[in-house]
């Protein structure tokens, strides 16, 4: 297994110890699919990001259990870390390679630091629709609690998730 450097990141915060706690690696040589797994699984935090290449900025991103295609907040953790460890300027925007594609992020700074890092997700896809009978009796919910106004759909952005109104 080659050495890797990590960072623990604290996303969604203002200080030290608050927000979603992230690892995030810089692996320089080839680090297998097995290995990433065992470490996030040894890390057990939500997720745990692998920079796999610090020229092209690509990353996969792993949960104690598998790799995730897309997620928000190691998405963003890990943007940061690249700005302060790899680039160290002040970028406005970088591309990161991911499972799904190239996801953009976009830096504010105040006082030389980034204060405000956003990424533009991939435009939803719209999927599957879902009963409202099964659904209400799976979530144990009653039918009218169901805006049948709308649909019981499957909603993507990178994880699909099943959005009930």
């Amino acid at each position: 297994m080659p050495k890797c450097k990590f960072y623990i990141v604290d996303v969604f915060a203002e200080r030290k110890f608050e927000g979603n706690q992230l690892a995030v690696f810089i692996c320089e040589k080839k680090i297998l699919d097995s290995e990433m797994q065992k470490i996030a699984k040894e890390m057990n935090y939500s997720e745990t990001t692998f920079i796999t290449s610090t020229e092209n900025f690509d990353v996969r991103i792993f949960t104690p259990e598998i790799e995730l295609p897309f997620a928000g907040h190691p998405t963003i953790g890990t943007a940061l870390v690249l700005q302060q460890e790899i680039v160290k300027n002040n970028i406005k925007t970088m591309l990161l390679n991911l499972k799904i594609g190239q996801i953009p992020v976009l830096f504010k700074y105040k006082s030389g630091k980034a204060e405000e890092i956003w990424m533009e997700q991939n435009p939803p896809t719209f999927k599957k629709f879902f009963d409202t009978a099964l659904i209400s009796q799976t979530l144990n919910l009653k039918e009218e609690d169901i805006d049948i106004r709308f649909p019981i759909q499957e909603v993507s952005t990178g994880i699909p998730f099943i959005i009930v109104p």
